[in-house]
This record gives structure tokens, sequence and C-alpha cells, in this order.
């Protein structure tokens, strides 16, 4: 990568799967263009997946729903929900558990995400115990 700054065009064309256990459509990252604030990727949801529970350490999230719908746990015990549907916009604060899902049988859902975590994946902090215990209310 070049060290002057520049204009980067980023078509997506390569995945990689992250900690939370999706594959993700490689965009804008401290890895693919040398960005030192942000992070911006596209992940699509197969139907009845869940993501692992998990936090962004320091780090905060904006999630644009492209298409589909979605639905999400969060809070320190997962104890709070919230449905997502195509066009709406969702905020994470840094620090805040979350377990996202998509809840159709049969449809995929696609989300944007950018991260103020201009690494793909450094911020991820996976959370086990959250995960049992979700699985325990949700068998």
């Amino acid at each position: 990568m070049n060290s002057e700054p520049s204009c980067h065009l980023i078509r997506p064309s390569r995945t990689y799967h992250g900690k939370q256990g999706f594959d993700y459509a490689e965009a804008i990252s401290k890895e693919s263009v040398g960005s030192k604030g942000i992070c911006m990727h596209i992940v699509t949801i197969p139907p009845c997946k869940r993501a692992k529970a998990h936090l962004h350490e320091d780090h905060e999230t904006a999630i644009y729903m492209l298409k589909g719908k979605s639905a999400m746990w969060y809070g320190e015990k997962l104890e709070k929900f919230m449905d997502l549907e195509e066009g709406d916009f969702l905020y994470i604060p840094a620090g805040m558990p979350h377990l996202p899902y998509n809840p159709s049988d049969s449809e995929s859902c696609t989300a944007l995400i950018a991260r103020t975590d201009p690494n793909e994946q450094e911020s991820v902090l996976l959370l086990p115990g959250l995960d049992r215990l979700w699985e325990k209310r949700n068998p």
C-alpha cells in the first residue's frame, strides 16, 4: 500500500470470516485502504442465523439495513430487544454487548456497517457467557 494519501475505490469481491460468525464483504478498513478512523463493510445474514454475542471495545457502530429484517438482543445480559427493518438506521455505543440475528425462515438480510475502529476485527470481543445465557432463554 502506498504511504501517500489517496482515494481508493473498493468493489467488494472478497469476503472475510469475522469472529462474530458471519462473512463480511471486504470494503473500507485499515487493512484494505489504510483508513485511520473508520471501518465499513457489508454483512448478509442467512435465514435463521445469529452472530456470537460480542461487543466492540471503545468503538461506536452505525448500521443501515439495506435489505430484509433483522433483530438484536443487547444490554449487559442481552435483556433488551429490537427489530430492524429495511431502511432503518441503528447506533450501537462502544462497549455495548449485542447479538444480532436473522429471524426469517427463508430470506437473508443485508446491512451496511460502519465502526469508528479502522481495523476489521481488532475491537471485537466475544462474550461466550452471554451466548450460553441467550441459548438457555432461546432453545
